[in-house]
């Protein structure tokens, strides 16, 4: 009977702990590669992100630094969006809707052919089919502004 009783303890003390464990599923962001998060961005009818980066870009690397590693920001986008980095510069092929696309057609058809400099925030309204352009680097207030039109954009009817 005292084993059971000790083994009973160890169970429920083992609930509790799970129970009020903090969820870390809005404190760091899962960035996924084209080829994964597209597909899971259309099916869950989520927003496309796009950060089209570059290995040389220091304004890149400020906005991961700064941006992307916002709370606020970190949650608004595990909730609304499927996160993608995208380095135009690695040769690699991308599947949209069953065709297949080098880096480089992939970035003008995210550009729609005009230069955007890095980096470059590209949002995808999979259920609209629609397409925004965010060239640059923003800090956490003004991204989190990007943010919120996006998604007023994506629930507007």
């Amino acid at each position: 009977m005292k084993k059971i009783i000790t083994i009973f303890i160890c169970f429920l003390s083992l609930g509790i702990h799970f129970s009020f464990a903090p969820d870390r599923s809005n404190e760091e962001l899962i960035w996924e590669e084209w080829n994964k998060g597209y597909p899971r961005a259309v099916k869950e009818k989520k927003i496309v992100l796009v950060d089209a980066y570059t290995d040389w870009c220091g304004w890149c690397k400020k906005m991961d630094r700064d941006t992307y590693t916002n709370p606020d920001i970190i949650k608004k986008i595990n909730k609304h969006f499927v996160p993608i980095k995208f380095n135009p510069e690695v040769t690699q092929t991308y599947f949209v809707d069953g065709n297949s696309y080098s880096n480089f057609e992939l970035l003008s058809m995210l550009t729609r052919n005009q230069r955007t400099g890095y980096p470059t925030t590209f949002f995808i309204i999979t259920t609209k089919r629609t397409l925004f352009v965010n060239p640059g680097y923003e800090d956490p207030t003004k991204f989190s502004a990007t943010l919120d039109r996006i998604i007023a954009e994506s629930e507007a009817q």
